[in-house]
């Protein structure tokens, strides 16, 4: 006989996990998913781990080639679910994650609203006066429209244009390496800021990027083609 709590998985939590993790990306290839759990942990909502491989989501315009999570002491509305609503989460989630971007997936990513404003917004944290000048013209709309991206060894590339309300654009590129300077910050180094051909003059090594509380990295890498990440985050109902 199959044991209860392999039922519970097998008919329940299983496909709800999947419409639910479905209903959180636009577009997945492929989505495996493997629930571990005794019968009074699942009965109670309570399930100790879950593992997930994907590869080739797009979560919120962001594509990701590969990643495989791990998921422990997840809390959900079994009872609602059985009744046939959506799972929820009840209480935050301690993630494990890999992370692999493939230079071409990146590319793809600059299209959406939320890696391109965040580019632009880190962009203009890092401007001299003279520079922030150009994005507060009247005659520019204050936007940069990122178009290609380069993954080589320890070196990340980026290429955009300052738009202009008249349709002129400025260019602007970026160089830069991206370090691990704790589990929660980031560092970029060695760093360089081109603007319509010439290298802004500024003291822009080390500039540090704060990831919040939530996340915890282990490892980061920039190889040829592609960027590794390994680490943790908190992931909240």
């Amino acid at each position: 006989m199959t044991p209860k709590h392999s039922r519970i998985i097998g008919t329940v939590l299983s496909p709800a996990l999947h419409l639910w993790l479905r209903s959180q990306v636009s577009q997945v290839a492929d989505l495996h998913v493997e629930i571990t759990g005794g019968d009074r942990q699942i009965i109670s909502g309570h399930i100790p781990q879950v593992n997930l491989a994907a590869r080739h989501a797009v979560y919120q315009g962001l594509h990701l080639s590969q990643i495989r999570v791990t998921g422990e002491n997840i809390r959900i509305n079994l009872g609602q679910v059985l009744r046939g609503q959506p799972l929820r989460l009840l209480e935050p989630i301690p993630v494990t994650a890999e992370l692999f971007l493939e230079e071409a997936d990146l590319k793809a990513s600059l299209g959406s609203s939320l890696l391109s404003n965040a580019l632009t917004e880190l962009f203009k944290t890092l401007l001299t006066p003279s520079v922030t000048t150009i994005l507060t013209d009247p005659s520019s709309d204050g936007n940069i429209s990122w178009s290609k991206v380069a993954i080589a060894e320890n070196l990340l590339s980026l290429e955009g244009a300052i738009l202009g309300t008249e349709g002129e654009s400025t260019p602007v590129l970026v160089k830069t390496g991206i370090q691990l300077a704790s589990g929660r910050e980031l560092r970029l180094a060695p760093l360089q800021i081109y603007i319509a051909g010439e290298l802004v003059e500024r003291d822009l090594d080390s500039f540090p990027i704060d990831l919040g509380a939530e996340v915890d990295f282990k490892e980061l890498a920039l190889t040829p083609g592609q960027l590794i990440a390994r680490g943790s985050i908190k992931v909240m109902p």
